[in-house]
């Protein structure tokens, strides 16, 4: 029978398959950290910075922990395939602040940091899903739990983070343009987890020897996924609560360590 603990077991029992998959995370941590690393940079507002330095930090922690997995194995990082690339999937589409203009030294509009807590809303959303899922399969696990925890509980901080935030910006007369990011990016959003699971599945398929109709069934489940976020699930990403965390990015760094 085919399950989230099972799929996810059997890509931890595998080399070759759990050097995939945690190449794939670290890289898209090692992103989003530089990425929040130059918003910190470029933000004006001196409250708001130090948080979203904050969240690059973190981002760049979980990167490191990937890679430690991998080193405690005796496996190397191997190079992601290019479908498999969530961050720059979405940048492609005009989804969240480019590149290019994070690399240019000039100070942020209200607008560009609206798109990057809209943006970040959005995929700490998925992050912090994934990473409850995580824990839930190897949360006891004794290599892997800690890790999983320590992540998990970083994602729940960034998505209290980006409502509070947000929810600030709302007060202020900002509603109707976060509205619309938000819609924007939560619609091409699911679009891209769609098309990055299907091509995960098909590279962990080529790598585990999955026998044609195991592979089928699994890309029908993430087209299902899809259906259901279509319709429905979508809104989970646009709605704005005040969070439990409040402050969740404010105040000293956690002196957590990996190894």
């Amino acid at each position: 029978m085919l399950s989230a603990r099972s799929l996810f077991q059997e890509i931890h029992d595998d080399d070759d398959a759990f050097r995939l998959f945690c190449s794939i995370a670290a890289k898209g941590e090692d992103q989003g950290g530089w990425e929040n690393g130059r918003i910190s940079a470029l933000v004006a507002d001196q409250v708001l910075a130090p948080k979203v330095a904050r969240h690059g930090a973190d981002e760049d922690k979980h990167g490191r922990i990937f890679k430690a997995l991998l080193h405690k194995r005796g496996l190397a990082p191997v190079d992601v395939p290019d479908d498999t690339d969530y961050t720059m999937r979405l940048e492609r589409q005009g989804i969240g602040l480019a590149h290019s203009r994070l690399r240019r030294d000039e100070p942020l509009s209200e607008e560009d940091v609206i798109v990057y807590l809209a943006h970040s809303r959005v995929t700490e959303q998925r992050a912090s899903e994934q990473m409850r899922l995580l824990t839930k399969v190897f949360g006891g696990h004794p290599d892997i739990g800690r890790a999983v925890r320590m992540i998990s509980n970083d994602e729940d901080n960034h998505l209290a983070f980006c409502h509070e935030e947000l929810l600030r910006l709302a007060a202020a007369g900002h509603g109707r343009t976060i509205l619309r990011h938000l819609q924007e990016t939560a619609r091409a959003e699911i679009r891209t987890y769609r098309d990055v699971s299907l091509a995960v599945m098909a590279h962990m398929g080529v790598v585990l020897d999955w026998p044609r109709a195991k592979s089928a069934a699994l890309a029908a489940g993430v087209r299902s996924v899809y259906a259901w976020e279509c319709a429905a699930g979508w809104h989970r990403m646009t709605s704005l609560t005040m969070p439990e965390r409040l402050n969740a990015l404010g105040g000293p760094v956690p002196q957590e360590t990996f190894a």
